[in-house]
């Protein structure tokens, strides 16, 4: 890239687009190509990577180092394509009636982009008040970057006053979500003919029992409800499961995820700690009858903290005033949000394209959601300018 090369946010899509930031894969590539650019144009920008050194987040800060910034956030990485029929090359960017066709076009990889491309616009502009760009690692597989990067903003950083996850809400403002907690449960027996069950201990009749309870968990959710999210509840969800050898042996050992997604007025540990106690004294015991080494481990695989509804919130009151809209939304996938919001950084989720698209072959952003979030994020100079 030459010094002062300068993109259009069309542009910007495009080329981050190209860049196969599947979450199984390294993300260097398109945070070093980001990093070169903003930085030619004055940004400011930390890395923090992940502990193999594989992958990295991107924090770009414009404008004076003072405190009460804007956080513009979105993750890098995006889901497979393996599987899917796509119509065209998922990681070129194909124009078709007025929609852009790409892996990552709606989730999230155009808000970054629309921020990325604006930036020497922002950088030329008489910012009062600094405009920050946040690219984090992970996000698909439960948010495991931006921890690290909020960590390290938050210690070496002036302290940012609001943050905006841009992921896709057609640009509207989002102000909760739902959290997410993600388990994988190993059990333990042991291997017998199938003929002589006393002789062992058979690990798919644990986890049975166990998924059953989180069935009967599941259903018993749907009692407490909140109408502003769809399902207005709890879900619990089992995704995965594996074990067995063959019909006729007592399995010794199954495992298998699952996941509960909870209202922000649920206490997220209620779940784990019911399932913790039925499995200790109810499946345990019995799997120990003739195999008292048998064991029933849960790992947590992810985390991602509910994004809630803040009072008189500030990035909420900002969003309103630029759109002039009063109406807000709550959502039942989660963001990075909840993090920001944990750090004590006024959050919201406000960004271009539908999540209907996100995940999906041939997934896609319209043009006019584009245009619509590149106007968007120039008002957000122009309050980066103000006093107001």
């Amino acid at each position: 890239m030459s010094e002062k090369e300068k993109l259009t946010p069309r542009e910007m899509i495009e080329r981050l687009v190209a860049f196969p930031t599947v979450s199984e894969h390294s993300n260097l590539e398109l945070i070093s190509w980001v990093e070169s650019y903003l930085t030619a144009y004055g940004a400011r920008c930390r890395r923090t990577m992940n502990a193999e050194g594989t992958k990295a987040n991107l924090f770009a800060t414009l404008g004076p180092d003072v405190e009460g910034g804007i956080v513009l956030s979105g993750h890098s990485d995006v889901v497979p394509v393996e599987g899917q029929n796509w119509s065209s090359d998922p990681f070129v960017v194909t124009e078709r009636d007025g929609r852009l066709y790409g892996r990552g076009t709606a989730d999230m990889k155009s808000f970054l982009a629309i921020a990325t491309a604006l930036a020497p616009e922002f950088a030329a502009m008489p910012l009062r008040r600094p405009i920050h760009i946040a690219f984090s690692y992970d996000e698909e597989v439960g948010c495991l970057g931006a921890g690290r990067m909020i960590q390290d903003v938050m210690e070496n950083v002036p302290r940012p006053a609001l943050t905006i996850i841009g992921e896709p809400t057609s640009m509207r403002l989002v102000t909760s979500h739902k959290g997410i907690n993600a388990f994988q449960t190993r059990i333990e027996g042991r291997a017998a003919h199938s003929s002589q069950p006393h002789r062992g201990a058979g690990a798919i009749f644990a986890a049975g029992r166990l998924i059953d309870f989180l069935w009967r968990l599941g259903e018993e959710q749907r009692e407490k409800q909140d109408p502003r999210f769809e399902p207005p509840w709890t879900t619990v969800q089992v995704g995965m499961i594996e074990g067995g050898t063959a019909l006729n042996i007592l399995p010794s050992e199954c495992s298998f995820v699952w996941e509960y997604r909870n209202l922000p007025s649920e206490d997220p540990r209620d779940i784990r700690r019911r399932f913790d106690t039925y499995a200790e004294t109810e499946v345990l015991p019995r799997l120990r009858e003739f195999a008292p080494e048998a064991s029933i481990e849960t790992d947590q695989l992810a985390i991602v903290p509910p994004l809630a509804p803040e009072d008189e919130g500030a990035a909420e009151t900002l969003i309103r005033r630029l759109t002039g809209s009063n109406e807000s939304a709550a959502v039942a996938f989660g963001t990075e949000g909840g993090l920001f919001q944990q750090a004590g950084l006024s959050t919201v989720v406000f960004g271009p394209g539908s999540i209907d698209q996100a995940h999906q072959p041939d997934e896609f952003i319209e043009l006019e959601q584009v245009e619509a979030c590149i106007a968007f994020l120039r008002k957000i100079a122009d309050w980066a300018c103000s006093d107001v």
